[in-house]
């Protein structure tokens, strides 16, 4: 069996950190979060990388419910043989997501072993920082980063986030309480007021995820989500981070927009994919 799974962070990053850091943007997601399983031990998160007999890592997985598996580039191989595995551990599996190739491949073979339908939920855009051009005007307001007084406003904005991209219902507490422990949540204010949020990772292997961006309804349309964004950027460069990073969403048009107008460029387009009906 060439997958060996863990559910230890540093027992996976000894293994598999050399190959995760070779493509530290690609690889943001499981990266930042097994940072995040450092700090904080969940107990329910499962790890996983490939590696044949004789030859170096070649392959990289995350599961942590109720969201979908994650999945770095593999072998077609790779892919079929994670999804026969995790299949006999009879773990749930909502869907799965990541390297477009490495994802198609579990998926036709996690439906064949399971019987479970298969569709498309989101098609993504993984972007990094050519060079910040922040908004010309700046909308009115500033920026703060958030406090832990801040938690039932930020915990509300995130649920509400994650409805809206119908993410997993899941507690999202203990992911915000993370990013408040490191200032990864910087607020929009008018007036003392908070309009817009945006987030940040920890630093993985150089590298800083912008995530999420969000601004309630009623105020959007003002340029705020675009000065959030552009505030954490740049307190990330003023820390000397080498990559900064975001994903968008394909079918928004207008985020995508916005992110290129503040500076970001394409890396490579991923796929999340659902399982059931």
């Amino acid at each position: 069996m060439s997958w060996t799974t863990t559910t230890e962070p540093e027992a996976f990053l000894r293994r598999a950190g050399a190959f995760l850091h070779a493509t530290p943007a690609q690889s943001s997601v499981i990266l930042t979060r097994v940072e995040t399983m450092r700090e904080r031990p969940a107990g329910d998160e499962l790890l996983g990388f490939w590696q044949p007999a004789g030859e170096a890592v070649g392959g990289a997985f995350m599961h942590t419910p109720p969201y979908p598996a994650a999945l770095t580039a593999m072998p077609g191989a790779a892919a079929t043989q994670l999804a026969a595995d995790l299949a006999a551990l009879d773990r749930p599996l909502p869907g799965a997501n990541g390297n477009t190739d490495a994802t198609n491949a579990f998926a036709a073979a996690w439906a064949e072993r399971t019987g479970a339908p298969v569709t498309v939920h989101r098609r993504m855009r993984l972007h990094r920082l050519d060079a910040l051009a922040p908004p010309d005007p700046m909308p009115a307001g500033e920026a703060a980063v958030a406090t832990p007084g801040d938690r039932d406003l930020v915990v509300a904005w995130y649920e509400a986030f994650g409805a809206e991209i119908d993410e997993p219902a899941g507690d999202v507490r203990p992911q915000v309480d993370d990013r408040l422990s490191h200032g990864g949540i910087t607020f929009w204010r008018v007036g003392g007021e908070p309009v817009s949020l945006a987030g940040r990772t920890r630093t993985v292997a150089g590298a800083v995820r912008v995530a999420p961006v969000y601004t309630p309804a009623e105020h959007r349309g003002r340029g705020y989500g675009a000065a959030a964004t552009a505030a954490v950027t740049r307190a990330v460069l003023d820390e000397g981070v080498e990559e900064v990073l975001l994903y968008t969403d394909l079918a928004n048009p207008t985020s995508n927009r916005l992110y290129d107008r503040l500076g970001y460029t394409p890396v490579e387009d991923t796929i999340s994919l659902s399982f059931g009906g």
